[in-house]
């Protein structure tokens, strides 16, 4: 999980749905990617809570791509998967990766998604950012589930639209599949979010 100055309440929700797991052997590994605001205290005092399944590592502004990428340099587990600090796992999340990825090295996954209207189904299109594509035909960086090797093999490079051409890639050298699960639960429209940020642009453009 990458922080970049998000609010508190969303990264405590983020944080608690991977506590909460039915699959409870994992490590999470959080990056704080030079945030600044009032609320980086708050966290590390709750993170501190949880120091058995946390590993909390803070660096200057690097963008979430190379903080993922730090992430897994660190990752000591077989497998490895992601989490926005404003969005949250299922109780099954992990377990209905683990039983999807059986047989493959890495899968993504559609998402439930939390909307304000229909048109917040859809995103821009990482060919094209003036046209969109519905949510269930774009690849996010918190479906993402594989092994190790998937990820030490690919590193995620920075700008719009990184998972999706971290999984193109991937489909070049090892097994992957797209599977339809829903245990990822995806907050469209969250202030500030890339996707958001390109939303209104192409609003004001249109």
């Amino acid at each position: 999980m990458t922080v970049f100055n998000t609010n508190y309440t969303y990264t405590k929700r983020a944080i608690d749905s991977v506590l909460s797991q039915d699959f409870q052997d994992f490590e999470l590994i959080i990056i704080d990617d030079g945030s600044r605001d009032a609320d980086r205290e708050t966290l590390m005092q709750y993170v501190e809570k949880y120091e058995d399944k946390i590993v909390y590592i803070r660096h200057s502004n690097r963008g979430q791509s190379a903080s993922i990428n730090r992430g897994v340099l660190y990752s000591l587990g077989e497998y490895i998967t992601i989490i926005d600090s404003d969005d949250e796992y299922k109780l099954n999340h992990l377990s209905a990766c683990l039983q999807a990825v059986n047989n493959l090295d890495l899968v993504c996954s559609t998402t439930e998604t939390i909307v304000d209207t229909i048109d917040d189904y859809y995103v821009p299109d990482k060919n094209d950012q003036t046209k969109l594509i519905h949510l269930d035909d774009a690849i996010l960086f918190g479906t993402l589930f594989g092994i190790k090797k998937v990820f030490t093999s690919i590193s995620f490079k920075n700008g719009f639209a990184a998972d999706a051409h971290f999984y193109e890639k991937a489909t070049e050298l090892f097994r992957v599949k797209k599977v339809d699960l829903r245990t990822y639960v995806y907050h469209r429209n969250i202030p500030n979010s890339i996707c958001a940020t390109i939303k209104i642009a192409n609003s004001i453009n249109s």
